[in-house]
């Protein structure tokens, strides 16, 4: 609908207006009229259009027309004004026998103002784009985009902080992680005496952006031609938490003005993710009388959320921890990664102290918009040792950092990153996850059980990043308590993309039962491994509380498989039942549940080429079982299968290789902007 704003006229003297472009000026004739007045009639300059409400009968020029109570001039203009008071618009005032009663002229000047943003999401600033006051998912949605500045392009003085964390433009690569705004004028030189812009955010982001004003377009020009610091200085701080409203400059004639748009927060429970930016044009009529906008140009951004990234996609780099006890699988694990031509970061001692659990420690995911990316690194709230590397180490140019803080004394080992992962897309009952959707253990609800439970501050960044809808998994149920000791996926040529392995003690029971059946009840497992007593298969068939501890565990791993199912649209053919046995521990009269051998399921994925914990099973005619097993369900689907021994160093510190590594992963190719929600 046209915006009409209310505009007085006056008999007694002239009167002058300042109109912008694309508005009009609503004029109840009747009010100003004076005493006896039965006509009126109007006359104005060439670029003032008006017409009357209700329609008058057939007349020339709008000459004479019958002035009732509710007569309406609509007054607006094609194109900016050159000068002040240009145009020119009167109303004459007529008693029955159509003598003069009063003559009210109006001196108009006319503007074009409109704040501009990529609305369309092309990473270009068009003008005026129609939808830019307001925000909507999918492929034919609209609405600004901006990026968290969450990273960190410049060092001071050797500290290091996020972006978003100072109140100055860092450098000149600063300025790509920002959303472009543009002011863009026409009109005369300067504003009309009593007229000013006004910008302003909405009151519930104040802490959650802030806004850089270029001091000019040469500054913009020549700042992204000489990468100086001198260049700080050009770009004032507009709009931040301590300044909600400021005065902004008209560039007057035919301008533009850049304003860098810096995002400071990622939507969480009590931040939504959108944000208003308002101009204002207004006016004061006179001194002591607070000013009123007579105009209001609005533009809304969303703010980017964090993305994981599944095992599908394309891996990058592999991290891993470098500790006393873990040469052999360092050694294993590069030639992995090396051989398919990945990039091998190793975390020395001096910085990891002794904790291997990189998996825990952080989950890497990255951040989007039309005009730029970059990954973001999310630190768990665990806190041990390493909890200085992604901070110290990752935190840089193009490379973000977020990190949630626990409100209470309450982070236990399922706020580990081990239990956050997430599925390659997929769609459920017609509705469409093109990003996948996060998986998180919780604690089952029953009181006989510990009540561990995802960090709530944790539990609502996941959830209000909306893109990626978190399901929650039982995990309670296992010791360490991670989704990663029963679960993951790898890619496949058919069906979904992808398959879901779930570790089975079933299928593993049922390979021990095969191998006594076919003679080999007395190989052993972990035959070779340094202290540790061998285990043939008899006894483990023939162990009564093992069988019934497994039974309980597969029950446990059932109904998350339901839940999988359900939650992800899978059917049976989708997933894989990987033979892995648990066995129970007891700790303060509560009984949870660890690998029997090493989980086969706790494994790298990089591409097709899979890290897998070496189990050390059964051996029929010098080949592992178990080993056989796995190549068997997982190379038809094109896998290569790499089994690494982690038993000394993971293993028996109750974890495997995934949880002592890591991987970067390139981003999705589909623009989470065209999510359907």
């Amino acid at each position: 609908m046209e915006y009409h704003r209310t505009c007085h006229l006056d008999t007694t003297k002239p009167k002058s207006v300042l109109h912008v472009v694309g508005t009009s000026l609503k004029v109840n004739l009747n009010r100003s009229a004076p005493p006896g007045s039965k006509l009126f009639s109007v006359k104005c300059t060439a670029n003032v259009k008006c017409s009357v409400s209700p329609p008058p009968g057939e007349t020339s020029h709008l000459s004479y027309v019958p002035l009732s109570e509710n007569s309406v001039l609509l007054i607006s203009m094609s194109h900016a004004s050159r000068e002040e008071n240009e145009e020119k618009l009167s109303v004459r005032y007529y008693d029955k026998k159509k003598k003069v009663l009063g003559n009210a002229i109006l001196h108009l000047t006319a503007v074009e103002i409109s704040l501009d943003v990529d609305a369309d999401r092309d990473g270009i600033v068009e003008k005026n784009n129609p939808n830019k006051g307001s925000w909507k998912w999918g492929p034919n949605g609209h609405g600004a985009i901006l990026l968290v500045n969450c990273d960190r392009d410049s060092e001071k003085d050797n500290i290091k902080t996020t972006d978003s964390e100072e109140v100055h433009i860092s450098n000149v690569s600063d300025l790509k992680d920002m959303s472009l705004m543009v002011l863009r004028t026409r009109g005369p030189a300067r504003l009309p005496k009593g007229y000013k812009l006004t910008m302003h955010i909405s009151q519930g982001a104040p802490k959650c952006v802030q806004v850089f004003r270029a001091g000019s377009p040469e500054v913009v020009k020549n700042s992204l031609q000489n990468n100086s610091s001198d260049f700080v200085k050009d770009y004032q701080l507009v709009l931040s938490s301590e300044v909600l409203s400021q005065e902004v400059p008209y560039p007057g004639g035919s301008a533009e003005m850049n304003f860098y748009v810096d995002g400071l927060r990622f939507p969480d429970e009590d931040f939504d993710g959108l944000i208003s930016i308002n101009l204002n044009l207004m006016e004061q009529i006179r001194e002591g009388i607070p000013e009123t906008p007579i105009f209001t140009d609005k533009v809304v951004f969303r703010v980017a959320p964090w993305i994981m990234t599944p095992n599908t996609l394309q891996p990058l780099e592999v991290f891993v921890c470098s500790t006393s006890d873990n040469r052999q699988f360092l050694k294993e694990m590069k030639h992995l990664v090396t051989k398919n031509g990945y990039k091998l970061r190793t975390i020395n001692e001096d910085m990891n102290r002794g904790d291997r659990w990189i998996q825990d420690e952080l989950e890497f995911g990255y951040i989007d918009s039309p005009h730029h990316s970059f990954p973001v690194v999310l630190d768990s709230p665990r806190d041990r040792e390493l909890k200085d590397f992604p901070y110290k180490e990752l935190l840089g140019p193009d490379f973000g950092y977020v990190t949630r803080v626990a409100r209470r004394r309450d982070v236990s080992t399922l706020d580990s990153f081990g239990n956050l992962e997430v599925s390659p897309p997929v769609t459920v009952k017609g509705k469409s996850y093109p990003l996948g959707r996060i998986l998180i253990g919780v604690a089952f609800p029953l009181e006989t059980y510990k009540r561990q439970n995802m960090t709530k501050v944790v539990r609502d960044f996941l959830w209000a990043q909306k893109v990626q809808k978190p399901v929650a998994l039982f995990s309670d149920w296992l010791y360490v308590g991670h989704i990663d000791e029963f679960m993951t996926f790898v890619p496949a040529p058919d069906r979904k993309g992808f398959r879901l392995l779930l570790a089975s003690p079933d299928a593993g029971y049922k390979i021990f039962r095969r191998l006594q059946e076919d003679g080999h009840g007395r190989a052993k497992m972990f035959d070779g491994v340094k202290d540790k007593e061998p285990v043939t298969v008899d006894q483990i068939l023939t162990d009564k509380n093992l069988r019934a501890q497994n039974t309980d565990v597969q029950s446990w791993i059932d109904w998350n498989r339901d839940v999988l199912k359900k939650e992800l649209g899978l059917d049976d053919d989708d997933i894989i039942d990987l033979p892995i046995l648990f066995k129970r521990l007891e700790e303060d009269n509560k009984y949870s549940a660890v690998a029997y051998y090493p989980d086969m399921v706790n494994m790298i994925v990089l591409g097709k080429n899979l890290g897998i914990p070496k189990p050390f099973g059964p051996k029929v005619n010098g080949r592992c079982a178990l080993e056989a097993e796995m190549c068997y369900l997982l190379e038809g689907l094109g896998l290569n299968c790499t089994f690494i021994d982690d038993f000394a160093s993971y293993h028996e510190q109750l974890g495997e290789v995934h949880c002592g590594s890591n991987v970067r992963r390139k981003p999705f190719d589909f623009k989470w902007w065209n999510i359907e929600l």
